[in-house]
């Protein structure tokens, strides 16, 4: 009984600290979002990757809530980098995943955070401030909280891929080979849609869609979403069927046959 106790509470523990450093996270996007003292940096050499200071200052607010709440665990963190956990927890975070959205004014973006164990992923929010949307997955819990209240999360039914509608955020998906394995799959689909970002995966979770396959991705991307997605009733893996912690090429799909059917044609010759 007192074994089951502590982990209640300890479960509770996180989940207040994942709701506090979304809260602390929304402050900090929201003074930039759709605002002209908002500007990028561009990450890459050769290409675009943009980064804001609303990325950094909000990463650093939630770096220091568990450095201060959680000293103990580990933080994998898409700005500054990782800190090894001693406890056996790590939190992943991305403090604006789609900062391309974001820097564009489209609400489509993100705030992620994963915890995780050295297996399985335990908790997962997606937090959208400027629509007021927060997608809660993991320790029983499976909610989407927004203005209109608290609605519990429910992935569709859907069986079959001509029933489906698929996203990924870019048309060409990775390499040409990971975009030719893609539009195999979004053929057979209903409906393509392309530019969600994590959004695409709160769809998902919400029954509003069905499939989203993307690669190329960081555990920071996905470790959020898998925790939301799995509470909801969904599968998230990487295109062979195995772990998608670590990233990679990422499926995340409604029912255990569209998983398959999707999966088939990805690796098809």
């Amino acid at each position: 009984m007192q074994e089951a106790v502590l982990k209640s509470e300890l479960e509770n523990e996180f989940l207040n600290i994942a709701h506090e450093m979304a809260d602390a996270a929304r402050q900090i996007t929201l003074q930039y979002f759709r605002t002209p003292q908002l500007k990028s940096d561009n990450k890459l050499e050769n290409g675009f990757d943009p980064v804001t200071i609303a990325d950094r200052e909000a990463e650093k607010v939630m770096r220091k809530i568990l450095e201060n709440r959680r000293p103990e665990d580990g933080i994998i963190g898409e700005e500054f980098g990782i800190k090894e956990s001693t406890s056996g927890y790590t939190w992943v975070l991305d403090p604006i995943d789609g900062t391309r959205g974001f820097i564009s004014g489209t609400p489509t973006w993100g705030t992620l955070i994963g915890l995780r164990d050295a297996n399985h992923v335990l908790l997962g929010i997606i937090d959208q401030p400027y629509i007021g949307e927060r997608y809660i997955g993991g320790f029983g819990t499976r909610l989407l909280k927004n203005a209109f209240g608290e609605t519990k999360l429910q992935v569709k039914s859907t069986s079959t891929l001509s029933q489906a509608t698929i996203f990924t955020t870019f048309p060409e998906v990775g390499s040409p080979q990971e975009g030719a394995a893609f539009h195999r799959v979004a053929q057979k689909c209903q409906l393509t849609r392309y530019g969600m970002d994590c959004y695409a995966y709160a769809l998902l979770a919400a029954g509003q869609i069905e499939l989203v396959i993307e690669a190329g991705l960081n555990s920071y991307d996905i470790l959020g979403p898998i925790g939301v997605i799995e509470a909801a009733g969904g599968i998230v893996s990487n295109w062979q069927g195995g772990t998608a912690l670590e990233g990679g090429q990422i499926i995340a799909a409604c029912s255990k046959e569209l998983h398959q059917q999707a999966i088939a044609l990805l690796n098809a010759s």
